[in-house]
């Protein structure tokens, strides 16, 4: 039986989503406009299928945004492919709204894309936050920071009125930390008792290493220590034994901050709402 993350849907949010075919009660099936394909590229059919899926939610939760609207950008690849939506949206239909990104190279795209951006303290509270998840349970909770702005991204989602999380299908786990492990920026001071700290918690340790071969930062200038563990039975509860650690700024679990779920296959979308708001 296939399982299914909830069951009501916002008739008023699925109206805003650019549907030409009849929705039906599982699957919510949308166009999509022709890209160069990765298979063009020599990429196998599994990352074309793939890539097509990611950009189907993508232009999904892109459709969400009305004028005028405060859109919290979140960052990583399902984030850019939003951002270059709603360039296109800018460009084609003439919408003009204000982006927050969560991070310096989300702001440098949108800009780039000619979407109007502003520094998250000259605003006030979001209509809407824009974002991927590297993992997320039936429960809705999430692992997210693969991307390295984990830090910014919560801050934003707290202060958005609705927050909107875009996937593809290999994403939903039963449980959190089956494929992913827990990002947690910690501070470059004492880095390595911090992680001894970690340890001691259960997680098998992992400093970030950047592209270059140079300890990775964050836009905050933090590092960032990947934990794996053997299992997250209570997430809620590793959440704040991490956070009770001094040098730890904040961690990749992200815990009723996503109201509504968009995911991508390759021929269909999927909305799922969590009412974790009530």
């Amino acid at each position: 039986m296939r399982k299914v993350f909830g069951t009501g849907r916002s008739a008023a949010w699925l109206a805003r989503l650019p549907w030409e075919q009849e929705v039906t009660s599982s699957n919510l099936v949308a166009p999509i406009a022709p890209t160069t394909s990765w298979m063009s590229l020599g990429a196998s059919p599994a990352m074309d299928a793939e890539y097509h899926a990611k950009l189907r939610a993508a232009h999904s939760a892109a459709a969400l945004v009305e004028p005028g609207m405060l859109v919290g950008l979140g960052s990583g690849t399902t984030a850019t492919e939003v951002v270059r939506k709603l360039g296109e949206r800018k460009r084609v239909e003439g919408l003009n709204f204000v982006g927050i990104p969560t991070s310096a190279a989300t702001a440098e795209l949108a800009r780039n894309c000619g979407l109007l951006v502003r520094e998250f303290d000259e605003v006030g509270t979001l209509d809407l936050c824009l974002d991927g998840a590297d993992e997320v349970d039936p429960r809705f909770r999430m692992i997210k920071g693969r991307g390295g702005a984990l830090l910014r991204e919560k801050i934003v989602a707290y202060e958005a009125q609705r927050r909107v999380n875009i996937i593809t299908a290999e994403k939903r786990v039963e449980s959190l930390g089956a494929k992913m492990p827990v990002p947690v920026e910690v501070s470059i001071f004492g880095l390595k008792h911090t992680e001894r700290r970690l340890r001691a918690l259960g997680a098998e340790t992992t400093p970030r290493i950047g592209e270059t071969g140079a300890r990775f930062l964050t836009d905050g200038g933090n590092s960032i220590i990947d934990c794996r563990f053997p299992t997250i039975a209570d997430p809620a509860t590793l959440e704040q034994d991490l956070l009770g650690i001094v040098g730890v700024f904040e961690t990749g679990l992200f815990l009723e901050l996503c109201d509504l779920l968009i995911v991508g296959s390759a021929d269909s979308v999927e909305i799922l709402e969590s009412h974790v708001r009530g």
